[in-house]
């Protein structure tokens, strides 16, 4: 999976991330590689329904528990949830020793999922990043089939079985190629690897995904025919759930890779107004006049030293009412050029975006690399211009 980018310096420090904000409800019990482990209420669902399904078999290897019958499926539903930490840990420790931010990790209802703040740069990182979360969930397994061998029967025994099998599920589970599962990131890295091309690769393991969904919901229906084994009302609802996780995360995925595909339609320089630059006094009506004459579509002021000072609202304008216009100063509908609200005139795609996106506005000043005004850069049109693409 080469590519030409050279590799990131190992001890360069991770890249700077906004932090990200914490979920409401959920409950923070501890932290790993620098991330915080945030456990969402519906965990406590799964840990519950855990043990209420290891209830017949821990009461079968260890009768007359009583009520710590529950208390000991508790208990093996935070060692399950441990071992989903590990996972998450290795996905969060590799991407930060490759150099990209980490949010946090979540554990919740159909196991976690760890926040890397930032695209992969390469084929290779990608599929890093993904491989070892199910690395680590196999030799978990593999560990604790060791151990097995070792352990006496009762409930330890139950425990390392249990421990084993499952991890062994998730390990392979993970690594069937379809997003929003790693096996789908690591279709993707291979996609893209072969094409160059990292939309591709999303929509491909999106694709892989949306048929994964399909798979899972039928399931209920053919397991009797397959396994002999007749669903359940459980089986349904599981299935339900897990399938429409898959397809909405494949869909999310596909839908993110075509508005990423339309990015290089957005170049500021050819979706800029010609502006007309008025001292900040002038009658708003005369500035009108001006433009109109001019054949601009957008208004700036300047200083009385030629620099620019404000952006008319074009909104705020078209509020305005002629009859009042003559005996009003053009800076009355002005927004004054804050910070981000200059942008180069060359800007385009990612960056673009990124950069109207982090300062919200209806207007942005284009300006040459020389400092001088190019135009006046509508938000709208972005929006139309996006939307155009679709």
């Amino acid at each position: 999976m080469a590519d030409p980018d050279p590799r990131p310096d190992r001890d360069k420090p991770v890249d700077e991330a906004e932090p990200t904000p914490r979920v409401p409800g959920t409950i923070k019990v501890g932290s790993v590689a620098g991330s915080d482990v945030l456990v969402t209420p519906s965990w406590f669902l799964i840990a519950a329904l855990i043990a209420w399904l290891m209830a017949p078999q821990i009461d079968e290897v260890a009768p007359g528990l009583g009520w710590l019958t529950y208390v000991a499926g508790f208990a093996f539903a935070v060692v399950l949830y441990g071992a989903v930490l590990l996972h998450e840990a290795a996905h969060a420790v590799v991407a930060k020793r490759l150099g990209y931010p980490v949010g946090v990790i979540m554990l919740h209802f159909l196991g976690g999922a760890t926040s890397v703040e930032k695209e992969a740069r390469r084929p290779r990182d990608e599929f890093w990043i993904a491989v070892v979360g199910p690395l680590v969930s196999l030799a978990v397994a593999a560990a604790a089939f060791g151990v097995s061998f070792l352990t006496p029967g009762g409930l330890v025994g139950l425990f390392i079985t249990g421990l084993w099998f499952t991890n062994l599920f998730v390990g392979v589970l993970n690594l069937v190629p379809g997003l929003p599962l790693d096996g789908g990131r690591l279709l993707k890295a291979g996609v893209w690897a072969a094409t160059g091309d990292i939309n591709r690769g999303n929509i491909v393991a999106g694709w892989a995904g949306r048929v994964l969904a399909v798979v899972v919901l039928l399931w209920p229906f053919i397991q009797g025919q397959i396994l002999g084994v007749q669903p359940d009302l459980t089986d349904y609802v599981l299935a339900v759930i897990i399938g429409v996780f898959l397809w909405s995360g494949a869909s999310a995925a596909i839908m993110s890779a075509r508005a990423r595909m339309r990015l290089p339609l957005l170049v500021a320089r050819d979706l800029a107004r010609r502006t007309l630059a008025v001292p900040a006094d002038l009658p708003l009506a005369e500035a009108v006049r001006r433009a109109q004459e001019a054949e601009a579509g957008s208004i700036v002021t300047v200083s009385s030293g030629g620099e620019p000072i404000g952006l008319v609202h074009e909104g705020a304008l078209l509020a305005t009412p002629e009859d009042r216009r003559p005996w009003m100063a053009t800076s009355t509908v002005t927004r004054q050029l804050e910070d981000g609200l200059t942008l180069p005139a060359d800007i385009d795609g990612e960056s673009l975006v990124k950069a109207i996106s982090k300062t919200p506005a209806p207007e942005y000043l284009l300006v040459e690399p020389d400092g001088s005004i190019y135009g006046v850069l509508v938000t709208s049109d972005v929006d139309a211009a996006f939307r155009a693409g679709a």
